[in-house]
C-alpha cells in the first residue's frame, strides 16, 4: 500500500470530499550509487554548516530566505503549513474544462486521490460520475510543499487522479528554438501520414514499450556478478555522409514499417510523389516566369 502524501479536502462548491493523496506511479529505475573505485567505499553527501565549518545533523537544518548576503529570513515548518490560504488544507476546485483545451506541456505528476472514511464514499462518487459523464476535467488550487499549485483533476479506472500543472509563466516560449523557414512539399505531408498509419496502434501495450535500458543494466550487473563477459553493445549505423532525400527516406520508413507488421512492404500506395516530383522536373517554364528570368538578368548586381 502506498504511503500518504498529504490529507485534505477536495471542495467542490458546497461539497467536501475528505481525501488522502497517494502517488500514482512508481519508479523502477536500477539505483547506481557512487563509490570510490581505489577501495570501493561508498561516497557521500554531507551537510556543513558554512560558519562553524562542521556536519550538522537533520534535526539542527531548517529553511530560510535569503533577503541580503547578510540576513536571512528563517521560515519553520509549522509556518508553512499555516499560511493564510484557502487551499492549504484542500483542493479547491475552480473551474471545469475540455481536456482538450489543456496543454499537454502543462501537465505533470499524477496522484491518486483516495476517500478518507465513510463519510466521504459518497460524495467522492458523486464528483467521479460527475467527471465521467461530462467528458470534462476539473482545474483545482492546492497548497503543498510551500508553494501554491495548479491541479487538473479526471478519472483513470474509477479512480479520482490529481495531475500536477504548472503554472503560464513557467513554460518557456519556444519561438528561439524554432528551424529557419523551409518548404515542405504536400506530397511530402501525405507519405509522412502515410508513415504514421503503418506505425498507429491501439494502445501502449506493445514489446516495444518496455523499458530496454533497465534491462540492459540489469543483464550488466548479473553478467559481473557470474564474471561473464558483459553483453554486446550492438552497432551503430554509420553515416552515409549524403544528403538525405526526404521523399525516399519517407518510402523506406513505410516499407520498412509494414515489413516489421507482416504486411505486403508494397509502397506504391504512397501518394504519387515521385510522378509529381518528375512533372516539376520537366515542367516548360511559363511566359510570365520567363520575362521574370530576362528582368533579373537585365539588373545590375549591387556592389558588396
Amino acid at each position: 500500500m502506498p504511503r500518504t502524501i498529504w490529507s485534505g479536502a477536495i471542495s467542490f462548491g458546497l461539497v467536501t470530499v475528505p481525501i488522502n493523496v497517494v502517488s500514482a506511479t512508481e519508479d523502477h529505475s536500477v539505483r547506481l550509487h557512487q563509490y570510490h573505485l581505489e577501495d570501493m567505499g561508498r561516497v557521500r553527501v554531507r551537510k556543513f554548516c558554512e560558519t562553524e565549518d562542521r556536519e550538522v545533523s537533520g534535526d539542527e537544518i531548517g529553511k530560510g530566505y535569503q533577503l541580503t548576503k547578510e540576513q536571512v529570513i528563517p521560515i519553520s515548518d509549522d509556518e508553512l503549513s499555516s499560511l493564510p490560504l484557502p487551499t492549504a488544507k484542500a483542493i479547491e476546485i475552480e473551474a471545469f474544462v475540455p481536456l482538450q483545451s489543456v496543454d499537454p506541456i502543462r501537465i505533470g505528476e499524477g496522484y491518486y486521490l483516495q476517500p478518507s472514511g465513510q463519510v466521504a464514499a459518497k460524495p467522492y462518487k458523486l464528483l467521479r460520475q460527475t467527471l465521467s459523464r461530462s467528458a470534462k476535467v476539473a482545474v483545482a488550487k492546492y497548497a503543498w510543499s510551500g508553494r501554491e499549485r495548479l491541479g487538473l483533476l479526471r478519472v483513470h479506472d474509477d479512480v479520482i487522479v490529481l495531475h500536477a500543472m504548472r503554472w503560464p509563466d513557467e513554460i518557456r516560449d519556444p519561438a528561439e528554438l524554432l528551424p529557419p523557414p523551409v518548404e515542405v512539399s504536400e506530397d511530402e505531408i501525405d507519405s509522412a501520414l502515410a508513415l504514421m498509419d503503418t506505425m498507429t496502434c491501439e494502445d501502449l501495450e506493445g514489446e516495444e514499450f518496455r523499458d530496454t535500458y533497465t534491462e540492459a543494466i540489469q543483464e550488466v550487473i548479473e553478467a559481473k556478478r557470474e564474471h561473464r563477459e558483459l553483453p554486446a553493445a550492438p552497432e551503430p549505423a554509420e553515416p552515409s555522409g549524403q544528403v538525405v532525400d526526404l521523399m525516399a527516406a519517407l518510402q523506406e520508413s513505410v516499407q520498412k514499417a509494414k515489413t516489421a507488421r507482416g504486411e505486403d512492404a508494397d509502397v506504391h500506395d504512397l501518394p504519387k510523389a515521385q510522378k509529381t516530383a518528375a512533372k516539376k522536373k520537366t515542367a516548360k517554364p511559363t511566359a510570365k516566369k520567363k520575362a521574370a528570368a530576362k528582368t533579373s538578368e537585365r539588373k545590375p548586381r549591387r556592389s558588396a
